[in-house]
């Protein structure tokens, strides 16, 4: 049975927030956005990504975002997990161990809904992949800013900016990437926040505020 990770046994406990949705669902603006309104309460605050989050992620990232030739859906998966090893092992553990809240942009539920439903892999086995490579951690809130495909495509249009290997995916992919986000979220709706992220920016930061707020009481 998979464990979140526990808080340290000093000072105002760590909180483990995760933000999920397709690409041009607005997750970096409200990680932002977050983050400035934990800052300005005082808590110490640790943003990261995956991949990316790390020296290690770094690397990754430029292989499964920007290669240029093709990577076959299992090693595409077990370079996620690789990364995912690396940035739980030596950054997120360690912040929640100090009491830091951890605002980070995609974990394993991305890896369930991209390699499991997009690249058509078995998503149980992705998520159990994903689970061992981070030693069971789960995050205490995750936030899913769910968009309609066609929608988040326009946004990464209108940012005129070169599409990654899986933003440049048809829309069947992405498709199929939004559905399997639903059907995480309805079964660990304890975790979950669900939101429609074409309500207003401001709308959407308060909502998430909220969650994060209610969290931090526990």
């Amino acid at each position: 049975m998979p464990e979140r990770v526990e808080p340290g046994q000093s000072g105002p406990h760590g909180l483990w927030v995760t933000l999920e949705g397709g690409d041009g669902s607005g997750k970096t603006t409200q990680a932002r956005l977050l983050e400035e309104w934990l800052a300005a309460s005082g808590r110490t605050v640790v943003r990261t990504r995956e991949p990316g989050g790390t020296e290690v992620g770094s690397l990754i990232r430029d292989i499964v975002l920007h290669h240029r030739g093709d990577i076959a859906p299992r090693a595409e998966a077990l370079l996620y997990a690789a990364d995912r090893a690396q940035h739980i092992a030596t950054l997120v553990r360690p912040a929640r161990e100090r009491g830091d809240v951890v605002i980070q942009d995609r974990y394993l539920d991305s890896s369930v809904a991209y390699q499991g439903a997009g690249r058509v892999l078995d998503a149980g086995e992705i998520r159990e992949l994903s689970l061992w490579a981070a030693g069971g951690a789960l995050p205490d809130v995750t936030v899913l800013l769910d968009l309609e495909p066609t929608v988040a495509r326009s946004r990464l249009d209108a940012d005129d900016k070169p599409f990654d290997r899986l933003e440049a995916e048809r829309d069947e992919f992405h498709a199929r990437v939004r559905d399997a986000y639903l059907t995480l979220a309805a079964a660990e709706p304890e975790r979950f926040l669900v939101l429609d992220a074409t309500r207003p920016i401001d709308e959407l930061a308060a909502a998430v505020r909220q969650r994060v707020e209610r969290a931090l009481a526990r």
